[in-house]
């Protein structure tokens, strides 16, 4: 796991951006699987930025989604298909047809998880996987407790979880219980995982994740078995990890043939 301090959240999201410009580039079609909530958006505007300024096309690009509320159809307000639409679809050149989300209103979630999981399969896996990290821990919608070789399916959401999503909604709708998320065994197969997690509140995660023993309880902490795990953080997030100083070592002295 290599773990990048930065200086701020705005230099996190623009190296985070950096590198998912880096391998469309190295490969054109490559397949992307993308996060939502409030960390990527930065990310997803420097993407825009890149690709209206830049030239950087997502053309031949095919993206899968980590996961979406059950019940909640595409053009809700708060669906994350929607999220996508406003935030890289539909200001990028992708091509809709190319742009995966589960679906959240499957009436056979069984069978809407299994074709999920045969689409990534289909098109010879993910290239890179961006990450968002919940502050207790849990990486797409894996709460702790989940099983660490899961695949796509149906989660129920903890209290922790349902309130930290409230702000998303208005006052007297409730926030679904249910979303259909790609598991962590799903996740872990991925040939990159690049996490990004800034601010005092991820403190706390960001330390079990990296220097805490690997466990269900706190599901992102798998990444310490992923072969090309890149997580980014600042100096608020990381404030908590004993080995920071070394990490920052570490990345200031790396060759310059393993820069990004």
């Amino acid at each position: 796991m290599e773990i990048i301090l930065v200086e701020s959240e705005k230099t996190g999201a623009l190296l985070a951006a950096r590198l998912i410009a880096r391998q469309i580039r190295l490969k054109p079609d490559a397949v992307l699987g993308l996060a939502t909530g409030a960390t990527p958006v930065p990310i997803y505007a420097e993407l825009v930025r890149m690709h209206r300024e830049e030239g950087l096309s997502f053309r031949r690009v095919t993206t899968f989604n980590l996961d979406e509320y059950v019940g909640l159809p595409p053009d809700h307000f708060a669906s994350y298909r929607r999220y996508m639409q406003e935030h890289l679809f539909g200001k990028v050149d992708l091509l809709p047809e190319k742009t995966q989300v589960p679906d959240g209103m499957a009436r056979d979630i069984t069978a809407c998880c299994a074709d999920y999981e045969e689409r990534i399969r289909r098109v010879g896996g993910v290239d890179l996987q961006l990450l968002g990290l919940g502050q207790d821990g849990h990486i797409g919608f894996n709460e702790p407790s989940s099983s660490l070789a899961s695949r796509t399916r149906l989660k129920t959401l903890t209290p922790h979880t349902l309130a930290a999503n409230r702000p998303g909604f208005p006052p007297g709708q409730e926030v679904p219980r249910h979303v259909l998320t790609m598991g962590v065994g799903t996740i872990m197969e991925a040939r990159r995982c690049l996490l990004v997690a800034f601010g005092p509140r991820k403190s706390t995660a960001v330390a079990r994740m990296v220097e805490g023993p690997l466990t269900a309880m706190v599901p992102a902490s798998i990444l310490q078995m992923h072969p090309v795990a890149t997580v980014i953080v600042d100096g608020e997030a990381a404030r908590d990890l004993r080995m920071r100083d070394y990490y920052s070592e570490v990345y200031r002295h790396k060759p310059d043939w393993q820069k990004e």
